[in-house]
């Protein structure tokens, strides 16, 4: 079972949608056209189509079977007195006092670029129960960070 926040789910149904009704009728398009072409021994055009949807029926199936295990958390009911999925986590690293923000997401939604990390990442899995004030020691690949919480604040 996967939790995640209803707008990781929204996008993960979009996601699901544009694969099955624009993209996989392209690519069942193209092999059709390949195919009228004669010889599908030597036809490249035909062999890379069929690849490219051997590719989408995979990822198809993949959302698929992500969505039919995903649950969607009500974050109105979540508190913010510890540090849990879907919450935004200000803090300071104590070895160069720089301060940093991110939210705990499900794997699904993690992203850097927005500042979401997955719930399985040595940094979350540290951060995990933790409170205001608590000092955590994270093993990362570049070394350990010393990371103290600052503030928890819930996604909505």
């Amino acid at each position: 079972m996967e939790y995640m926040s209803q707008e990781g789910y929204d996008k993960l149904v979009a996601e699901l949608r544009q694969l099955e009704n624009v993209e996989l009728p392209q690519v069942r398009e193209a092999i059709a056209e390949a195919r009228d072409k004669g010889d599908l021994s030597e036809n490249f055009e035909y062999h890379a189509a069929k690849r490219e949807q051997a590719r989408l029926l995979g990822r198809i199936r993949f959302k698929q079977k992500v969505l039919e295990n995903a649950r969607v958390i009500d974050t109105s009911r979540l508190g913010t007195d510890s540090i849990g999925l879907l919450c935004r986590v200000e803090m300071t690293n104590l070895a160069n006092n720089n301060q940093m923000a991110y939210t705990i997401a499900s794997p699904h939604e993690a992203n850097l670029r927005e500042g979401k990390i997955s719930i399985k990442s040595p940094i979350a899995q540290a951060l995990l129960n933790k409170k205001v004030g608590d000092v955590v020691e994270v093993r990362v690949p570049a070394g350990l960070l010393k990371l103290r919480i600052d503030s928890i604040t819930r996604q909505d």
